[in-house]
């Protein structure tokens, strides 16, 4: 039987709780927070969050049938997962993600920095993340933003550090499990179509691009996401 597993982005805004919709409609889902999201540091590359993340449901018994659903860094990592590990995974479903390292818009990495140490800067940074946030119902948005209170934008710069470090593009054509990537069309960030990439580089890959839907497909989308879970799980049970 498959066991579902949400794995969230960076800082606090793509914590776990950013899966609340999902976890209410897989009630037997697992969603960790990944260590300095609040609690431990942070880790320096993906292959780090994966093995912490390996040991994590190692712990707990699940060692195969994964179905691995994550969003940026997340995404990362599941991907990553998935490769060092085949035959533990089952399915990947991807949000916003890349397989190589992504092009930043000029100081978007100093900005977090500057939100550390500057109050006035530190509410500016949380205004920029409610922006991000655009498509996402207003209470769930400002939860999140809590959130981001709590973890604060170091931990988002590191993430984002992490992110910029990845890089499979070598081993992309080794990946065989189902593969479902997401993008929201609609992102403010305005990023390249990274997806597209990957879909391309792995046959029979399944892309979504969803409309009203910008950097959290699965809190902006969430019925479709679960929709795509739903198909990706009956894919694994009928190959």
């Amino acid at each position: 039987m498959s066991q579902i597993v949400f794995i969230h982005g960076p800082g606090a805004g793509s914590c776990s709780a950013g899966f609340q919709y999902q976890m209410k409609h897989f009630p037997d889902a697992l969603a960790p927070d990944l260590p300095g999201h609040p609690h431990g540091n942070s880790m320096a590359t993906v292959v780090e969050y994966t093995e912490w993340l390996r040991d994590w449901l190692h712990k707990q018994g699940h060692k195969s049938g994964l179905i691995l659903a994550g969003f940026t860094l997340g995404a990362c990592v599941a991907l990553q997962y998935a490769l060092d590990n085949p035959s533990e995974v089952d399915g990947l479903l991807l949000m916003t993600i890349a397989m190589r390292p992504k092009e930043r818009a000029p100081g978007s990495l100093e900005f977090r920095l500057n939100a550390a140490r500057d109050e006035k800067m530190h509410e500016e940074w949380l205004d920029a993340m409610r922006h991000t946030m655009m498509f996402v119902e207003p209470e769930l948005r400002e939860k999140l933003i809590e959130r981001h209170r709590v973890v604060g934008p170091i931990s988002q710069y590191n993430d984002l550090v992490t992110i910029d470090k990845f890089d499979v593009r070598d081993r992309i054509g080794e990946l065989k499990v189902p593969l479902t990537l997401v993008r929201g069309v609609d992102d403010p960030g305005k990023p390249a179509e990274y997806e597209l990439e990957i879909h391309q580089a792995v046959p029979d890959s399944k892309y979504i691009k969803l409309e009203n839907a910008g950097h959290f497909p699965m809190a902006e989308r969430p019925d479709d996401i679960n929709r795509a879970i739903e198909e990706l799980m009956d894919q694994v049970a009928c190959p």
